[in-house]
């Protein structure tokens, strides 16, 4: 079983297909927001790093992913300057502020949880990737799949962290409560076109 097909299985759904043709409508937002959420990546690394200091294999796997995740966001800004595309100031999707509302705040519950969210937002990442990829021309075809492979090294470093963080204790009930949430996200319609957003509401005509 390749990486994508175990994403593939790992998540409650697969990305809608009315989301495609928004992504599809809205390219330039589509990398505008991509770029940040490679930035974001970068940041929840290192935050992870500074905040639980001590753990090697977590340190050394989050400064890996920090560095990968920064130099995603450099090539996309690369392609965005290519495009003409500006690098405006926008409000971020409310996907992952939602997913982290399931978040304990006592620990280690938080670090668990934490870790958790880690595992599917890389997950999802991957999936869109791999999804929205065939319908993109040739460049962004080919730097969308060429992020596969990292994608889904991020999750399962996440979610091996997770597992150890939790210390023999079976954490796949609390992973199944997010993916649930989640699933109600990317199916769900929002207001707004982002990476991770669910599908575009419909403008109701009079």
């Amino acid at each position: 079983m390749n990486a994508l097909t175990k994403i593939q299985q790992f998540l409650h759904c697969e990305t809608p297909d009315a989301w495609v043709k928004n992504a599809l409508d809205n390219q330039a937002l589509l990398l505008l927001d991509h770029a940040n959420c490679e930035k974001k990546a970068a940041s929840t690394a290192v935050n992870l790093m500074f905040r639980y200091v001590g753990d090697f294999d977590m340190m050394q796997k989050m400064s890996r992913l920090a560095r990968e995740e920064l130099r995603h966001y450099e090539q996309v800004m690369e392609l965005m300057e290519a495009r003409g595309i500006p690098y405006d100031q926008i409000t971020p999707g409310r996907y992952a502020g939602e997913l982290r509302k399931l978040v304990r705040t006592s620990e280690p519950g938080r670090y668990i949880d934490t870790l958790i969210c880690g595992a599917i937002i890389e997950a999802r990442s991957c999936e869109r990737f791999a999804k929205v990829a065939p319908f993109l021309d040739e460049e962004l075809q080919k730097f969308y799949l060429s992020l596969l492979k990292s994608e889904s090294r991020h999750y399962e470093d996440y979610l091996t962290l997770a597992k150890r963080a939790a210390e023999g204790v079976d954490i796949s009930a609390r992973v199944q409560e997010f993916l649930a949430l989640e699933k109600t996200l990317i199916e769900g319609g929002d207001e707004e076109f982002r990476f991770h957003s669910g599908v575009l509401h419909t403008p109701h005509v009079n």
